[in-house]
């Protein structure tokens, strides 16, 4: 079924566009999941909550590119059952992982000023993402916003895992450096 047709049997409240999404998206919101969560049944309990909260927001939202919606609804409710489960101690997952290498580039965010410019700061990034050769962006959005292992994310491009850490090691400098430009204090 096309997205444009899930879509509207969301706004139509028919039941059977999450049945739809499930059959469509199931198990590439699975993997977004569990990327960030390293557990499967959290997974599935953050993929059933997408879905929930799917149909609580279709309507009003009419969204254009439903994967990238359900993505981005998979994320910050796996991110939020992360950091619920995990307040005392971190856990190993492609999460921290992907977290603790854009640290050297990106600040924890805890001054005032940072909070305030958290859009720009968004902006900034999704120029920097703009303005690179399409490979590197492709590996760049795989690790760290679908949080793809180095390895899956270096097979996804076609390279081999010690190319794609290099490329990520210069495109991360590379982001720094375009935030420091942008006047972020890093």
């Amino acid at each position: 079924m096309q997205d444009d047709a899930i879509v509207a049997l969301y706004w139509q409240r028919d039941e059977s566009a999450i049945r739809e999404t499930q059959d469509k998206y199931g198990h590439y919101l699975t993997k977004i999941a569990y990327n960030i969560l390293s557990d499967l049944e959290d997974s599935m309990e953050s993929v059933n909550d997408t879905y929930l909260h799917a149909w609580n927001s279709m309507p009003p939202h009419r969204p254009s590119i439903l994967s990238t919606y359900l993505a981005k609804i998979t994320r910050r409710v796996s991110i939020d059952i992360f950091r619920r489960h995990n307040r005392q101690k971190r856990q190993a997952s492609q999460y921290t992982l992907s977290l603790d290498e854009l640290n050297d580039c990106l600040s924890n965010g805890n001054t005032t000023e940072q909070t305030a410019d958290s859009k720009l700061l968004a902006q900034a990034i999704s120029s920097y993402l703009r303005s690179l050769p399409e490979e590197a962006r492709t590996l760049f959005i795989s690790r760290y916003f679908f949080l793809d292992s180095l390895k899956e994310a270096a097979a996804l491009c076609h390279m081999s895992e010690s190319k794609a850490k290099s490329m990520l090691h210069r495109t991360r400098q590379g982001l720094q450096t375009h935030l420091r430009k942008e006047g972020f204090l890093l």
